[in-house]
């Protein structure tokens, strides 16, 4: 097994990357990054801490949940969840965040890199309430790089593609992989139904 370890070996391996790989990085938002937001209902956020392990989180709503506050400060709301508050920790210690944002059915993902902080401004929140209810706090992003990533990921993968999508009961239930994971006793039925109604009882 041979480890790469230094960036002049990495470079040899690769080569350094294509001219428009780096032109089409962007400081600000732009229209087309302002549409692909105002569509978007999924965003992987990643951080890291010293003395932490790296996190990559979920975040998902109705499309266009992440609020533009400016061409260079978005805001991603924090609903109810499991208090682990990974990234948010993260966030504290180390502002430096990496976004990645979906649309269902489209090859292309949109990178926004740069600084975060945790809000709690009326104001911030109040705009981003769903069914009346605003969130916990926001994750407000300064932008530092903005720019599309392109589909081979995708296509590889065939991610969006129906023929693709797995039979849910080839996979255990979540209850049923925690209930061997923690030690959860009780009956998997009732430790599914918790789960699902815990969820639907906490989205907002």
């Amino acid at each position: 097994m041979s480890a790469i370890t230094t960036s002049e070996a990495l470079r040899a391996l690769y080569g350094e990357p294509q001219e428009l790989a780096v032109t089409k990085e962007m400081r600000r938002l732009d229209s087309h990054a302002r549409r692909f937001l105002e569509k978007s209902p999924f965003v992987l956020i990643g951080s890291s801490a010293p003395g932490r392990l790296p996190d990559v989180s979920p975040k998902g709503d109705r499309p266009g949940f992440t609020l533009v506050l400016s061409d260079d400060r978005i805001a991603i709301p924090d609903w109810p969840g499991n208090n682990r508050l990974d990234t948010l920790e993260n966030v504290i210690a180390n502002p430096a965040v990496g976004l990645l944002f979906l649309l269902p059915g489209m090859g292309e993902t949109l990178r926004i890199n740069g600084q975060a902080e945790i809000r709690t401004d009326r104001d911030i929140l109040d705009r981003m309430a769903v069914r009346g209810k605003a969130p916990i706090s926001a994750l407000v992003v300064a932008t530092d790089e903005v720019y599309f990533h392109c589909a081979k990921a995708f296509m590889r993968s065939k991610l969006w593609d129906p023929e693709t999508r797995i039979d849910r009961e080839t996979m255990p239930t979540l209850g049923a992989m925690l209930k061997d994971q923690a030690g959860l006793e009780g009956d998997l039925g009732e430790i599914d139904r918790a789960l699902e109604q815990g969820c639907r009882a906490t989205l907002y």
